[in-house]
């Protein structure tokens, strides 16, 4: 009976992530602010980007699976750096504006110590997200996560989670969530989230 009930259970999460994904689907954040929800320790300036201070950051869930190219990924084996993961669908408006901007800066940050990985989501049918990649030259690697579990898992309630598409949330070297930010970012906005984590000892 309890085997029964945990694919419901399972099918259920994965149903209100992928209405609420859907309901906020390439959103933008128009006034600046990035809710997070009661007692949770992180602060969002006016540009929109939601911050945690080094000594409060918490780490996410696993993020691990395999690639839009069919590669295996774990975000833990990235630990040391600072990694930008970026939800997005090839279907979203927003995720195609801000595409050149995160190729661009994900290739001058690669000896850096920063490395970038997408999170790409509803897109069913791969070769969708396989054009996408290819079309804007993305030079890093995406788990392909059309259902949204990675997500849902990886960024539980009362983290700086993933609450449309596209976000970005930004991990320091010690693998924690350091930032985020709700809408597509252009190159400017994207290095605020990224320098003061390469410059933390």
């Amino acid at each position: 009976m309890s085997l029964s009930r945990a694919p419901r259970r399972t099918l259920l999460a994965v149903g209100t992530l992928s209405a609420a994904l859907a309901l906020s689907a390439c959103g933008s954040d128009t006034n600046g602010k990035s809710g997070g929800g009661g007692g949770t320790n992180f602060v969002t300036n006016t540009g929109g980007i939601s911050t945690v201070a080094k000594g409060e950051r918490t780490a996410p869930g696993k993020i691990a699976g395999e690639t839009v190219d069919g590669e295996r990924l774990d975000i833990a084996d990235l630990k040391g750096k600072v990694v930008v993961l970026n939800a997005w669908g090839s279907w979203c408006s927003p995720c195609r504006a801000e595409a050149p901007h995160f190729a661009r800066v994900a290739a001058d940050l690669k000896g850096e110590g920063v490395e970038f990985v997408g999170l790409n989501t509803r897109d069913f049918n791969k070769q969708q997200a396989v054009t996408f990649e290819e079309d804007y030259k993305v030079p890093y690697p995406s788990l392909y996560d059309p259902a949204g579990k990675l997500i849902l898992n990886g960024f539980p309630k009362g983290t700086l989670n993933l609450q449309a598409i596209p976000s970005t949330v930004v991990l320091d070297k010690d693998g924690k969530i350091a930032a985020r930010a709700l809408m597509a970012l252009d190159e400017k906005k994207l290095r605020s989230m990224i320098e003061p984590l390469l410059a933390e000892k």
